[in-house]
């Protein structure tokens, strides 16, 4: 048998031991720290019990509460428990596109909620946050805390929409850096998509680092114009509307990967679909060893006892006479 906290017990029991020793055997200099009418009333001459049982029981009470504070245990050893699970980095689009309102209130807030969807569907799986336009950058790091995770993804507005084209290259250099040590190396991208030759590059990091890409693609095929943060359509250099619409080249890089792709809709089956799919294709896959000690605990036992005893000296007062 062992002590978990065996500080405090000794912490507890040094003045213990002296009030037991004070209590027992120095009346004089009790006087001076107890109140006239306490000493009166613990030696009055009519109790239930004699004093001295009724301070050996309060002591024995008093000591074997404070075994049960030191916490004593019997240890097993260590147990290696297997924890099931993945960790996914996790991308969402801030591009001047995403503000486009062809899916409601727009593409952002859409692309949001079905992050949310995904988080529900994978409980005990970690997932770093990143937000990728021109320079991507790490909103959240791993966790496994989805409400967490949540609240730093709501607090993405519109705020952070930056006008500048999506760098895939970069977004790529960064995935590859923070999955560096994990395995399997898994991305799941929110975006309206990408055309063929902005993905060249990203679809040589991807292959080099053995990512695996999925996609939730955002948007329509028909499209919308793409608005300033003012909320008006944004023009051309020529003066000409520009419009954006889904572009789906990175479907067929996510296959070619070892990953999927699907377009977002309305109800949760596409993301539920996807997060199967995620499970089956890694169900093998571990995310790690933790090492824990089996023990028995101990300290009800000395804690009944103790309670039990306690309520027992406490009876034995004998109450005033009226």
């Amino acid at each position: 048998m062992s002590f978990v906290n065996s500080t405090l017990f000794w912490i507890l029991i040094v003045p213990f031991i002296i009030f037991a020793i004070l209590i027992s055997t120095n009346k004089e200099k009790l006087s001076r720290v107890f109140d006239e009418k306490v000493l009166k009333r613990l030696s009055a001459s009519d109790e239930t019990i004699p004093l001295v049982i009724r301070n050996i029981t309060m002591f024995v009470a008093i000591f074997l509460m404070i075994v049960a504070l030191a916490r004593p245990v019997i240890e097993k050893g260590d147990k290696v428990v297997d924890v099931k699970g993945l960790s996914l980095l996790v991308g969402l689009d801030i591009s001047g596109s995403m503000r486009s309102t062809d899916l409601y209130p727009n593409r952002l807030e859409f692309a949001k909620k079905k992050m949310f969807e995904f988080f529900e569907m994978m409980p005990s799986d970690e997932i770093s946050v990143l937000a990728f336009a021109h320079s991507p950058f790490i909103l959240a790091p791993f966790s496994a805390d989805k409400q967490t995770l949540k609240m730093m993804v709501e607090g993405v507005d519109d705020s952070y929409i930056t006008m500048g084209s999506t760098n895939f290259s970069e977004l790529g250099l960064l995935a590859s850096d923070v999955l560096e040590k994990k395995e399997p190396k898994i991305v799941v991208l929110f975006t309206d998509g990408g055309d063929e030759e902005a993905i060249a590059g990203f679809a040589d990091i991807l292959e080099q680092s053995g990512i695996d890409l999925y996609v939730v693609l955002i948007g329509t095929t028909k499209g919308a114009p793409v608005l300033t943060k003012e909320g008006k359509p944004y023009r051309l250099e020529d003066g000409t509307m520009a419009i954006t619409q889904r572009n789906d080249a990175l479907l067929s890089l996510a296959k070619k990967s070892g990953g999927e792709g699907i377009v977002a809709g309305h109800g949760k089956e596409d993301i539920e679909k996807l997060a199967t799919l995620i499970k089956n294709n890694y169900q093998d896959e571990q995310q790690g060893e933790v090492r824990i000690k089996e023990r028995v605990e101990l300290f009800y036992y000395p804690l009944g006892a103790g309670v039990l005893l306690l309520l027992i000296a406490l009876s034995s007062i004998p109450r005033r006479r009226r």
